[in-house]
C-alpha cells in the first residue's frame, strides 16, 4: 500500500459505536490503519477524539475511502486545497468527482473556506468563479442537472464536514436514543414530536410533512386537517395516492371504496377513486376544484385554503394521475428541493418510498421523525445516510389523533 492520509474524528465515538464503524469502513474498502492518538472522554457528556493514519493501495482508492469516511464525520487533519475538473457533458460528472454527504460542508479554495449552502447526499459539488477568477460559491448539484463546462470538485482534498451536535438540554429531537422507538410511552413521544414542531415554528421555520395514503386509510385525515388549519403543516410531500384518497374521502366518504365511518366496502365503491381523479381533472387542478366549490373538505382542501404548499410526485403504478402530480420524477425532485428552504422540522408518516426520497435531499441538520407501523422504514432511512432519522413504530392513525390533541387542544375527534 502506497497512499496514506492522517484523519481525525471527534464525537461520542465509543458509546455510539462510531469508531468501530469507521474502522470497519476502512477494512471494507481494502485499506489499513493505525490509531495514532485516542483521547477518551471521561464524563458522560464528554466527546472523544481520535487521530488515525489511513492507508490504501493507491491514491484513487484512498480518495474513495476518504469520501466514505466523511459520511461518518471523519476529516483530514491537513485537508489541503480542493481540486476541480471541468464537466465535459451534460448530466455527467467528471471522473473522481466528490460524492457529497448531507452533513454541513465547507470547501477550501484559494486559501479560503466556502460554506456549501445546501448540503445533500449523493450529489456533486460545483464551484463558481466570477469574471476575475475569484471563487464565489460552492453548491451541491444532482447529476441530472450538471452542465458541460461546470467546475466540479474532485477528490476529498479541501473538503471538511461537520456532524450536527444534538442539544441535550432542548429535548425536542434528542428524545430518542435509538433509531427506532417501539416500546417507549407513546404519549411521551407524541409530546416530544409536538415540542419539536413548536420549536421550529417559534424560530420562524417551516414544518415539512411527508405522507402516504395510510393517513387517509386509518381515518386520520380530520386530525391532519386540524393541524393544517392550526399552522403546523407548512409543506406536504406526497404521491398521487394520498391526495387521491383524501379527495375521494371528501367527495364520497370512502377511501379505496371503503366507508371510513363504517369500515366496510360500499356498492360501486371500487369506482370512487378514479371518479374522484376525473372530477379534479375536469376542474383543472386541485386549487381550481377548491375555488370552484367542487372540493369542500379534506387535507388537500385545507392546504389550498390555508395557502400551504404541496408537492405531489407520481409513480408508474398511479391511476390518472391527478393534474397536480409530477409525472417526471426529475421534475418532481426539483420541485421538492425548491420547498426545502426554511424547513426546520420534518415528520414522515406512513410512506417508505417518499420518506427515503425526502431523506435523500434533506440536510442532516434538519430534525427528522418517521412514524410507521413497519420499523424497516426508519431502518432503511438510516442505512441510506439519513443518520438524523428517528422513528416511532405505531399505528399512524392513532398517532396523528394524539398529535392533533397535543398541538390543537380544541381538537377532539367524536
Amino acid at each position: 500500500m502506497s497512499a496514506s492520509e492522517t484523519v481525525e474524528i471527534t464525537g461520542h465515538l465509543m458509546d455510539h459505536g462510531i469508531l468501530s464503524r469507521v474502522l470497519d469502513d476502512i477494512r471494507e474498502y481494502g485499506g489499513d490503519y493505525t490509531i495514532d492518538k485516542f483521547d477518551v472522554g471521561r464524563e458522560t457528556d464528554d466527546t472523544s477524539h481520535a487521530v488515525i493514519n489511513v492507508i490504501a493501495e493507491d491514491e484513487e482508492s484512498l480518495q474513495r475511502l476518504l469520501m466514505r469516511l466523511q459520511t461518518r464525520g471523519v476529516n483530514q487533519v491537513d485537508p489541503g486545497e480542493a481540486t476541480t475538473a471541468v464537466a465535459e457533458r451534460d448530466g455527467v460528472f467528471p471522473d473522481h468527482f466528490y460524492s457529497t454527504t448531507n452533513l454541513e460542508t465547507r470547501v477550501r479554495v484559494d486559501g479560503a473556506w466556502l460554506r456549501v449552502g445546501n448540503p445533500e447526499m449523493d450529489c456533486g459539488l460545483v464551484l463558481e468563479r466570477d469574471a476575475d477568477g475569484k471563487a464565489t460559491r460552492v453548491y451541491t448539484l444532482p447529476m441530472s442537472d450538471v452542465r458541460a463546462g461546470m467546475l466540479v470538485i474532485t477528490g476529498a482534498d479541501g473538503v471538511h464536514v461537520t456532524v450536527p451536535t444534538p442539544d441535550a438540554s432542548a429535548g425536542a429531537f434528542g428524545f430518542m436514543e435509538s433509531e427506532v422507538s417501539s416500546e417507549k410511552p407513546q404519549a411521551v413521544l407524541v409530546r416530544q414530536v409536538a415540542d419539536g414542531m413548536r420549536e421550529a415554528k417559534a424560530q420562524g421555520l417551516k414544518v415539512l410533512w411527508v405522507g402516504g395514503p395510510g393517513v387517509v386509510h386509518t381515518g386520520a385525515a380530520p386530525a391532519m386537517v386540524a393541524m393544517v388549519n392550526a399552522g403546523y403543516v407548512d409543506v406536504l410531500f406526497a404521491g398521487n395516492a394520498l391526495a387521491t384518497h383524501d379527495i375521494e374521502s371528501a367527495l364520497y366518504g370512502t377511501s379505496l371504496g371503503v366507508d371510513l365511518a363504517m369500515g366496510r366496502g360500499v356498492e360501486h365503491g371500487h369506482e370512487h377513486h378514479i371518479r374522484a381523479i376525473n372530477t379534479i381533472r375536469k376542474a383543472g387542478s386541485i386549487r381550481e376544484a377548491v375555488e370552484a366549490g367542487v372540493l369542500t373538505g379534506g387535507i388537500m382542501h385545507a392546504l389550498v385554503t390555508q395557502g400551504k404548499e404541496f408537492v405531489l410526485v407520481g409513480s408508474v403504478r398511479d391511476d390518472g394521475p391527478l393534474p397536480d402530480v409530477h409525472t417526471d420524477v426529475i421534475d418532481g425532485q426539483r420541485a421538492m428541493r425548491g420547498q426545502l428552504e426554511g424547513v426546520g422540522f420534518c415528520l414522515m408518516v406512513a410512506t417508505m418510498l417518499h420518506s427515503v426520497a425526502t431523506g435523500n435531499i434533506l440536510p442532516a441538520s434538519i430534525p427528522l421523525v418517521c412514524v410507521d407501523i413497519n420499523p424497516a422504514t426508519v431502518t432503511k432511512l438510516a442505512d441510506r445516510g439519513s443518520s438524523q432519522a428517528r422513528g416511532i413504530v405505531t399505528d399512524v392513525g392513532l398517532f396523528l389523533e394524539q398529535l392533533a390533541v397535543e398541538l390543537v387542544p380544541e381538537y377532539r375527534r367524536s
